[in-house]
């Protein structure tokens, strides 16, 4: 539908604006709040990538932590540019490409979630999936490694399905034929912490892969992290409404304040016009 174009009902004057300055400015510290965010998320990424090993840098990209980082610092800082300067300088292409980039991602978030419910069977087989990848990867980054102790502490979890998925790690591997001396092991982020343990042992996981459960399950978590992960989800709908809803309201407010500002932007080059035209005319 075609926008309607603005009348004038009498002479304005060249002080005249319909551009909001509270709308421009609004969206300008807006977007340059999630400006100097996503600098410090590829700074921390960078730092953090630079920091390990060459031999470890390209052992697994597509798990790395750091490397995600800097994607989606890299991302918003292009978005939150075109924001910043398109409603400092009443820029409308700078300020479209602005609002169909938050569209298109608020979108693929709406999507995702629908899919991820939907589809619920076959999202347990991709979070699997990643699980499984980032278990054989476990010594191969360090930003990694912390993340999945982290993660097994918190949920009191071992593996992806079982404590034995750790057999899938070239250290911690089960077969005989493996020299490591974490044979059989576990990480130590497995392990039932005792809270009156001052020091923590580090090699309480070892050869708990060669028991059964019932005598592992005394010294570790014998459960994957998939089902708690998965228990954690069904207790916590409300939390993660809340964040989804903390994340999908500033970008509502960014589309919003961004459409707004087009169409008064709109307004004012027509009534430049309408002036200029006027002007032109001696008779009116």
């Amino acid at each position: 539908m075609a926008r309607r174009a603005v009348v004038p009902a009498g002479p304005l004057g060249d002080d005249f604006s319909f551009v909001s300055p509270v709308a421009k400015y609004v969206l300008f510290f807006f977007n340059l709040l999630f400006w100097v965010i996503s600098m410090v998320m590829v700074a921390v990424g960078v730092y953090a990538r630079l920091l390990k090993h060459a031999e470890a840098a390209m052992a697994c990209l597509a798990v790395d932590p750091a490397i995600l980082l800097v994607v989606v610092g890299v991302l918003t800082f292009l978005i939150t540019f075109c924001g910043c300067v398109g409603s400092l300088r009443e820029n409308i292409c700078l300020l479209q490409v602005f609002s169909v980039c938050l569209t298109v991602i608020f979108l693929l978030q709406l999507a995702a979630g629908v899919l991820g419910f939907v589809f619920s069977d076959k999202a347990r087989g991709k979070v699997s999936e990643i699980i499984n990848g980032a278990i054989v990867h476990y010594r191969d980054d360090l930003d990694l490694q912390n993340l999945i102790d982290f993660g097994q502490k918190e949920f009191s979890c071992c593996g992806g399905v079982s404590y034995k998925d750790w057999s899938q790690n070239m250290y911690f591997n089960c077969t005989a034929t493996n020299p490591s001396h974490e044979r059989c092991s576990v990480p130590f982020s497995c392990c039932r912490r005792d809270p009156g343990q001052a020091v923590i042992n580090t090699m309480c996981g070892h050869g708990m892969q060669a028991r059964g459960y019932l005598e592992a399950s005394a010294f570790i978590h014998t459960n994957g992290c998939i089902d708690k992960l998965v228990n954690w989800t069904h207790s916590n709908l409300f939390l993660l409404g809340g964040i989804t809803l903390g994340l999908a309201l500033p970008q509502l407010v960014g589309i919003i304040l961004a459409q707004l500002l087009i169409n008064q932007i709109h307004d004012q080059i027509e009534l430049q016009l309408y002036n200029q035209q006027h002007r032109a005319d001696p008779w009116c």
